[in-house]
């Protein structure tokens, strides 16, 4: 399994972005997927994720700026950030889990994560 972000890039405060995950090599439907970002010197934090119902979960503190959602016809799943401001500055990465066995944990897959740079 192989998991591409893409769609990072340098913005103003204020503008917007799209962030890709395509997965590639399983069951893409199956899979929930989440974004995290980590910025310099800082951990990771999970921003956003969605179960292969398509439920949707967002991090309180972007939870009215940013949006998750998918295609499983691309296999693809999108992070959609508006008014972004300089401390959404991270890496962004895409994880997606796969389930296993009744009694085997999920098999977690992780992308090279896309960079976001927010300018004041």
């Amino acid at each position: 399994v192989q998991l591409q972000a893409s769609g990072g890039g340098l913005v103003q405060a204020g503008g917007t972005l799209r962030l890709s995950c395509t997965v590639s090599g399983g069951t893409f439907s199956i899979a929930s997927v989440a974004w995290h970002r980590q910025a310099p010197g800082k951990q990771r934090e999970l921003v956003a994720k969605i179960t292969s119902a398509g439920i949707s979960d967002i991090w309180e503190p972007v939870k009215d700026r940013f949006a998750i959602s998918r295609d499983n016809a691309k296999a693809t799943v999108y992070l959609q950030m508006n008014n972004l401001k300089p401390e959404d500055t991270a890496t962004y990465y895409c994880n997606a889990a796969f389930p296993m066995t009744w009694d085997t944990p999920p098999r977690d897959y992780w992308g090279q994560g896309t960079l976001v740079t927010v300018s004041s």
